[in-house]
């Protein structure tokens, strides 16, 4: 292996940094159905209804990803709230029934977010401004980012660097940092800190609205809205003020000018001189003048403690900054300060008046705060309980701080306000969750004895309908949505003034991460017979993740193994569709009965067959009832669906159409055969492709002209319509759809500027004319073999819509008819044209045509409409579509009319929907379908409800589902089948809303979705709560069992743990003498290890542990692993399950550990005797790793490693190897090799020789690495060692004794390097599957290669893989990628070779090869427009479909799961 690819497969899931702000949308555009509380009054006394308000966008990020949420909220006893049939969370509080998330756009940045922060735009709530996102990186970078709505999504405004040569004093001579960038913003927007390097502060002036660039409202150049933007930047060194160690800072509220307070150590201490120096820290306030770029000291507070680590400011009126320490919060301000302590180690700083402490003990490091009302706290602290922090103020002076206990919920990494009524707990250890909360005020609302039942958060509404599709976090307590609803309970005393708040949650975001461990092992549903990439699919991971309480186990597979209920063989099967059949319905159907439309079963089901068709009733059994019925069965079906809300049924076939009634037919029609003149043959025009949109009905013939069908609801009948205009066109069309824009208020009418006033978000506002008569509006979309795509309206057919050279994929469609896409689209198709006939010699692109059109928008409040086509070669564009208005539109049309010179087009101009536009979306997980072929069947199935998710299926050689959930397509291939030829929907009494597919060879399968997963993550996940921090996993193949390790946290009295830290063999007694009695009788958190036995279970429910293990008191199990033991007593071998252990006693205690070996019992009768000891011995030092080698165990205790055999009843050592390894973090074995990683001493390549019984030392690496984790790269005949490290990075090392550079082989020396950018904890070794490439080469029966890639876990909850390469596409997707680096505008400004580059903190380090391809870059080439690839791939001497053939090996290749 000297070359390999660097592939992400799961997109990190960690929340690492949340903000809030009016990104997407102003201030303004809010129309408050509700008078709102204004927080200001200070009368305690609430409306009765408070309204939701203005709501912002939810801004996250994930290590490199970031996205941005709108959130939808949907008032109670509105329309969408009566009609959507989805479960809602958390039940009906102040007005609303539901809020969820919805996705507005999302990035994948060359660079990992370190702190994000939102620039507010000042102006009133009137002020049509809006916030931009800051974004701070590694070392120094900054960007600022504003959301554009000419393309819906993000622009950058400015990029600040202060990295590289000429910044380099900034450092003052030091390498590493403890942390990156920090960013705060003034909350009136005028200006932003930065804090860079430790200790220089960069000031970013912000650009004041209304001055000189920013014109009158109505010359905004983005559409109507200004965003805030920074001007100029300057910077402060604070150790010119005499600051040295800044922990935090803050811009404070309620003065003039900005005032920054920041917090800082002017002296360390440490632990052991904390008696002598506790108060070392202090704040100083400084008044910012941006202008002058002055900053006078006004105030300061010295004594603060020592460990004081975080500021929050007060919201106005109050003012002033609250100080938190680990076991005490303090309010300063310029005129009063006071404190409150939480519990008995928090002193004050001259010990002499007493601190007033808080009710109950807590302590408060790394906890998160945010501010509910504008004297009310939400602190989240490090255990997941939620703590309320009043301010019980007069005027603007604080009296006390009042602490309370609230819920409990997840472990929280951030923690942002969402308006006036919602808050975003964001995690990296658990799902993150939007809750919305409401206030009294008052304790007497509700009675006192309630307080010690203090709920979590994480509770659902009614249990039985959500547990299906909620987040495991949030079935913490199984209670119904009545019990939840506590309040934050608080100390029944009259004069309190605490304030009573309800919460519900209401969405929640799934995380998988932190991935510590994995294990990979078979599903329940594996099939044993499967071969080549379908066998991949009876595999899952089994990970270990969050921490705590959110301990879970993730179950994660890639493709999605349907349920199945019954499989027939059915040779030949070309098509399959379902049929409803309703006589009795009544004229129009009631929007309000959608709901039970979506229960109404099938009544018919009808399958192609290449020369026939069968009909089947669907009662309680499949009957055929082909002979009895009316349909066309002698030819196959070339589609079939319902007409007049359900009432009759179109058979479409090659010839002509039916309409039936039931069974019975009421209508045939035949196709009438084209002019004679335009073909020759003039009998062979038969049906090609049907669109069905009720009434209508599309047909496209042969010979590339299309049929309308137009329905007369009144009669049932059906007449043929041949649309004008396109009878003597020589444009043949080459794919076409109908596109019902259903509902009450159609969305695309809001894009034809007559219909639609723009009043941004208040569009959504319910008119109460949208009656039951209104049924949406039906669109025509139609693809010409030269690339142009246009819209019709039906049955006119006027154009509304047209873009040229759709088939080239560009990143947005404007309508050609606006002025400036006109423009672009001259010079674009001027170049374009001669490039192409340049390279026609070299690339066949003259026929790539789009093949297949889908247009759909999925029935959900504020959903937009998705655009999807498939090209000739297997490419599937997938577009979103939105609107712009664009400035000055009326005149701008009026230009082109007559550039068009078209004598109809002044009349059409109105219509026309020239706020359209549509957006790329990529599509990550999807492989391209190998070779077009033959048979044109249509791939697209949309689903309206399938188990309640919605979306479509694509049928093909690599089938797959995309499922809509938040506006985000996710997209999960099934690969269990292999080919499908054909998919339909199937809603019955046996298979609830279920589906049916045809395999190629022949087998038609029922099935349903499985219910266990959860979809909306970027591989369908299931979540198994274990209540405890699992650390590892390993799989006993045999019987199917997950041993793994968990702790559970356990309150015991301080004197017991005291008695265990005493080293029992010396007798030492432990004097107690400095403790009082009732301190040795509080309690003290300690971990409990043990080790559980897993047993996956057939449904969806949790997994069943079948044996427990528990170690002893302060002993921690290290490691597990199944380990194969050759036993020399019987001579065969066995399979043991082995477990490494410390015992953990403070640094008093000589370091001891145990290893234990277990069998797993053959007899499943009796779970008791499941597990049975067989072996315990204890060794010096800690056991951290194990492992089998040629059937012997392999143990790491301490700084020893040594090699035992095992005879049946004890294990003997037989050889050692005493390195200088501290403590052996992995131990990979590969035949005799082994491969050691160590804590900080890099990697040790050993091997062993069984007849000198020796284990010697080959070659280790000379500088010093913190290993995470090790593994063996087998490529062919070449090994090679790959070792992740602390600072995120991956290196590929190599033993090569014959060169001379290793030292005659002592030395390992470096293949590869490469930034990962995520800590990678585990290395798992997965034998490639063999592409279309290899087959040529290997023999033919062998889908197997002796290529192996490596999948990796890391903590943001991402998961990926190392695929080595051969040279040749090594060589050519670098070059590739180095054009990419300038062919792609990246999104923040960022540079992927900087990112990429081996990160070494400031140690010496020699960089290595740069021999790893990074494919998160190279993703973006498919993504570009037909006419660039083509250009890229010249100027790199290749061509396109070699490259995304290479692109697409590498996906097959490391498709597992």
């Amino acid at each position: 292996m000297s070359y390999a690819a660097y592939k992400m497969m799961h997109w990190p899931t960690g929340i690492d940094n949340c903000a809030s702000g009016f990104v997407t949308h102003c201030r303004a555009d809010f129309t408050p159905q509700i008078p709102l509380n204004q927080t200001d009054d200070l009368e305690s006394d609430w409306p009765s209804r408070r309204g939701i308000g203005p709501v912002p966008n939810l801004i996250v990020t994930a290590a490199n990803i970031l996205e941005i949420f709108a959130v939808r909220v949907q008032e109670e006893g509105s329309r969408e709230a009566r009609n959507s049939t989805e479960v809602k969370r958390g039940g009906v509080m102040d007005g609303v029934s539901g809020i969820s998330l919805e996705l507005v756009c999302n990035y994948r940045l060359h660079g990992n977010v370190e702190s994000v922060e939102v620039l507010s735009i000042g102006g009133g709530n009137g002020f049509r401004g809006r916030d931009s996102i800051i974004l701070a990186f590694q070392d120094a970078k900054i960007s600022v980012m504003e959301f554009d709505d000419s393309i819906h999504g993000l622009r950058t405004t400015s990029m600040h660097c202060f990295e590289g040569l000429e910044w380099l004093h900034l450092k003052r001579g030091r390498e590493t940092f403890a942390r990156g960038p920090l960013l705060k913003a003034d909350p009136q927007g005028r200006c932003c800190g930065v804090l860079v390097y430790d200790l220089q502060m960069i000031i970013l002036k912000a650009a004041q609205a209304g001055s000189g660039f920013v014109g009158e409202d109505d010359t905004f150049g983005s559409g109507g809205a200004v965003s805030a933007c920074v001007e100029s930047s300057y910077i402060i060194n604070l150790r010119d003020l005499d600051m040295k160690h800044v922990k935090d800072f803050m811009f404070v509220h309620g003065y003039i000018e900005p005032v920054m307070v920041i917090l800082h150590e002017r002296e360390l201490t440490w632990a052991g001189r904390v008696s002598w120096k506790r108060h070392t820290c202090m704040i100083s306030a400084l008044s910012i003048s941006t202008t002058l770029k002055q900053h006078p000291l006004i105030w300061s507070a010295a004594n603060l403690p020592h460990d004081a680590y975080k500021l929050l400011a007060v919201p106005s009126p109050i003012g002033g900054v609250l100080v938190i320490s680990a076991n005490a919060i303090h309010y300063h301000s310029q005129s009063a300060s006071c404190a409150l302590a939480l519990n008995s180690y928090a002193v004050s700083a001259d010990n002499s008046q007493e601190l007033t402490r808080s009710s109950f003990s807590v302590e408060l490091d790394a906890a998160n705060a945010t501010w509910l009302l504008n004297d009310v706290a939400l602190l989240s602290t490090k255990t997941g309980e939620l703590l309320l922090l009043t301010l019980v103020y007069d005027g603007r002076v604080v009296q006390r701080l009042d602490l309370s206990q609230s819920k409990a919920s997840v472990l929280t990494s951030g923690i942002t306000t969402v308006g006036n009524s919602l808050f975003f707990l964001g995690s990296r250890l658990g799902d993150s969750l939007l809750v919305q909360y409401s206030g009294g005020s008052g304790a007497s609302a509700f009675p006192s004895g309630l307080k010690e039942e203090v709920g979590d958060i994480e509770g659902d509404a009614p249990l039985t309908k959500r547990l299906r599709r909620s987040s495991s976090d949030a079935l913490q307590d199984m209670v119904g949505g009545e019990e939840l609803s506590l309040y934050g309970s608080a100390p029944n005393n009259s004069e309190s003034a605490q304030k009573t708040f309800l919460f519900a949650v209401r969405d929640s975001l799934t995380n998988v991460g932190p991935l510590k461990d994995f294990s990979y092992g078979l599903r329940i549903n594996a099939d044993a017979n499967a071969s080549g990439i379908a066998k991949q699919s009876n595999y899952e991971l089994v990970c270990c993740s969050g921490h705590g309480k959110n301990g879970a186990l993730c179950v994660l597979r890639q493709s999605i193994r349907p349920e199945m209920i019954t499989e027939v063989e059915l040779p030949g099967c070309k098509g399959i569709w379902s049929v409803y059949h309703k006589s009795t319905r009544s004229h129009n159907a009631d929007s309000s009965k959608m709901a039970d439309d979506d229960d109404e079963y099938h009544a018919y089901l009808i399958i192609s067959l290449e020369a026939r068709t069968m009909v089947l009733e669907t009662a309680d059994l499949l009957t055929e009832v082909t002979e009895s019925v009316d349909y066309y069965v002698q030819g196959r079906t070339i589609a079939a669906g319902n007409l007049f809300g359900r009432r009759r049924v179109i058979q479409v076939f090659e010839r002509g159409a039916r309409i039936l009634d039931g069974s019975f037919m009421t209508q045939e029609l035949c196709i009438p055969s084209p002019n004679s003149e335009t073909s020759s043959s003039s009998e062979s025009s038969t049906v090609m492709s049907v669109s069905i949109a009720d009434p209508y009905v599309l047909l496209r013939l042969t010979e590339g002209s299309i049929l309308l069908l137009v329905g007369d609801p009144a009669t049932c009948t059906v007449s043929i319509n041949s649309p004008t205009g396109f009878e003597g066109s020589r444009k043949l069309v080459s794919a076409c759809t109908l596109y019902h824009d259903k509902g009450p208020e159609p969305w695309l009418r809001k894009a034809s500027t007559d219909a639609w006033l723009s009043t941004g978000i208040g569009e959504s506002v319910d008119s109460a004319d949208g009656g039951p008569h209104d049924q949406g509006d039906v669109y025509c979309v139609i693809c010409y073999e030269n690339g142009t795509l246009e819209i019709f309206d039906v049955p006119n057919f006027n154009c509304v819509f047209s873009v040229e050279k759709f088939a080239s994929g560009r990143t947005h469609l404007v309508d050609a008819y606006s002025k400036e896409s006109s423009e672009d689209s001259e010079k674009v198709s001027n170049k374009s044209s001669e490039e192409l006939t340049g390279q026609g010699r070299k690339e066949n692109v003259k026929n790539m045509m789009v093949v297949e059109l889908a247009m759909q928008r999925w029935s959900r409040n504020h959903s937009r409409p998705f655009l999807f086509g498939i090209l000739t070669d297997g490419t599937i564009f997938c577009y979103h579509a939105y609107l712009f208005e664009g400035p000055e539109n009326a005149s701008r049309v009026g230009d082109s009319v007559s550039a068009q010179n078209s004598a109809g087009l002044n009349n059409i101009n109105a219509s026309r929907l020239r706020n359209l536009r549509f957006i790329r979306i990529s599509l990550d997980a999807y492989t391209r379908e190998e070779t077009s072929n033959g048979t044109l069947s249509q791939r697209i199935t949309i689903f309206k409800n399938i188990s309640g998710y919605q979306g479509f299926f694509l049928s093909g050689s690599r089938p797959a589902w995309f499922m809509l959930f938040r506006q985000r397509l996710r997209v999960h291939p099934q690969l269990c089948d292999g080919f499908i030829v054909a998919f339909t929907v199937l809603h019955n009494v046996n298979c609830n809303h279920g589906f049916i597919y045809v395999t190629s060879q022949g087998i038609l399968k029922i099935c349903q979705m499985p219910s266990s997963s959860n979809y909306d993550n970027y591989w369908p996940v299931q979540k198994i709560p274990l209540r405890g921090t699992p650390h590892q996993v390993t799989y006993f193949a045999e019987r199917n069992l997950y041993p793994l390790i968990v702790s559970v946290p356990v309150h015991k009295p301080v004197n017991q743990v005291l008695s265990s830290l005493v080293d029992q063999e010396v007798g030492h007694q432990m004097d107690n003498h400095n403790l009082s009695s009732d301190e040795l009788h509080q309690t003290y958190t300690v971990d409990e290890f043990e080790v559980r036995i897993l047993e996956p279970q057939k449904s969806a429910g949790p997994w069943e542990t079948k044996a427990t293990i528990p170690m002893q008191s302060s002993e921690n199990a290290l490691t597990v692993r199944v380990v194969t033991l050759f036993n020399t007593t019987t001579k065969e071998n066995e399979s043991l399950l082995a477990i490494g252990t410390a015992y953990v006693q403070g640094e008093d205690v000589a370091a001891r550990g145990r290893v234990l070996l277990f069998s797993l019992g053959r007899n499943t009768d009796n779970p008791q005797n499941l597990v049975s000891e067989v072996y315990s011995k204890e060794l010096k030092g800690a056991i951290s790793a194990l492992a089998s080698l040629q059937g012997h165990l392999l143990i790491a205790s301490g700084p020893k490693i040594i090699l035992h055999k095992w005879t049946g009843s004890e294990l003997n050592g037989i050889a050692f190897y005493d390195a200088p390894p501290l403590y052996v973090v992995s131990l990979n074995i590969v035949k005799n090799f082994i491969l050691l990683g160590d804590v900080h001493k890099s990697i040790y390549f050993l091997s062993w020789k069984e007849q000198g019984a020796q284990l010697s030392l080959l070659a280790k690496d000379f500088g010093s690495l913190d290993c995470f984790a090790t593994e063996f790269l087998i490529d062919g005949s070449t090994l090679s060692l790959m070792v992740s490290d602390e600072q995120k990075n991956i290196q590929i090392f190599y033993y090569a004794p014959k060169m001379s550079e290793s030292w005659k082989g002592q030395k390992l020396l470096s293949r590869a390097e490469f930034h990962v950018g995520a800590h990678v904890t585990k290395f798992l070794r997965l034998q490639m599957l063999s592409t279309s490439s290899d087959r040529s080469s290997a023999s033919a029966g062998s889908d197997k290669t002796n290529r192996f890639a490596l999948l990796f876990g890391t903590l943001d909850g991402s998961i990926g893989c190392i695929a080595p390469l051969d040279e040749l596409t090594f060589r050519r997707l670098q070059s590739l990628q180095k054009k990419l680096i300038d062919a792609v505008p990246h999104v923040a400004g960022l540079n992927p070779r900087s990112f990429r580059r081996f990160r070494s903190n400031g140690k010496a380090h020699r960089p290595g090869p740069d021999s790893i391809v990074d494919c998160e870059l190279l993703c973006h080439y498919e993504m570009l427009p037909l006419e660039e690839q083509l250009e890229i791939a010249h100027q790199i001497g290749t061509t396109r479909s070699q490259i995304l053939s290479n692109l697409n090996d590498l996906t097959l290749g490391t498709s597992f799961l």
